[in-house]
């Protein structure tokens, strides 16, 4: 993982005086992503450059638009989970502009979204860390998009034993969702850099 991170850092655009980069870590479910980007974290504070990490999973719905709407479960995990123009809107198009974003944080104990306020330093490297990172809708916001590509035998091994028990969910709304990401957004064509683990 080391010599994918000396990689990257040669590869990114640079983060000058006054400017933000905004860097994409898109993978499905359990590839990785959390910790590559810790050890991005770690190689950037070396660095001494002002970081901002957001996971995309923090700004789910509540549950009751997501679950149980009449949809099939696939449409439900992909196109229901996130409410893909709100955050179009309060969080994509003001990354370079404004100096704190306030969004939406889900509580999952509460199964509600409180607000928070992000703060954005003038010059930083902002970091989005999620699932389906590469819909249209957001594809062009990022400067730089990383894959991380990892089997989905791998990634389920990495499930819990009580999570695995349900592999017909896997099946019929994590799975599906999945191969409708790969097969109409094509992230590891589109993605800047693939890494594969």
């Amino acid at each position: 993982m080391e010599d994918y991170i000396l990689t990257l850092l040669n590869e990114i655009p640079p983060v000058e005086k006054g400017k933000r980069v905004v860097l994409g870590i898109d993978g499905l479910s359990r590839s990785g992503k959390t910790t590559f980007v810790k050890k991005v974290e770690q190689h950037f504070q070396e660095k001494d450059i002002p970081l901002c990490i957001l996971h995309i999973d923090d700004y789910i719905v509540e549950r009751n638009h997501r679950y149980n709407t009449g949809r099939e479960q696939w449409y439900e995990y992909y196109h229901l989970q996130w409410d893909t123009e709100w955050l179009t809107d309060h969080l994509f198009k003001k990354l370079k502009s404004s100096e704190g974003l306030h969004l939406l944080t889900y509580d999952d104990s509460s199964d509600t979204r409180k607000s928070q306020v992000v703060s954005l330093p003038e010059t930083c490297l902002i970091i989005i860390e999620g699932v389906f990172l590469q819909r249209k809708a957001w594809r062009s916001f990022y400067d730089y998009m990383i894959y991380l590509d990892c089997p989905r035998e791998k990634r389920f091994n990495r499930e819990s034993e009580t999570t695995q028990m349900n592999i017909e969910k896997f099946r019929t709304r994590y799975w599906k969702a999945e191969d409708y990401y790969l097969e109409t957004e094509f992230p590891k064509k589109q993605a800047d850099m693939v890494f594969q683990y």
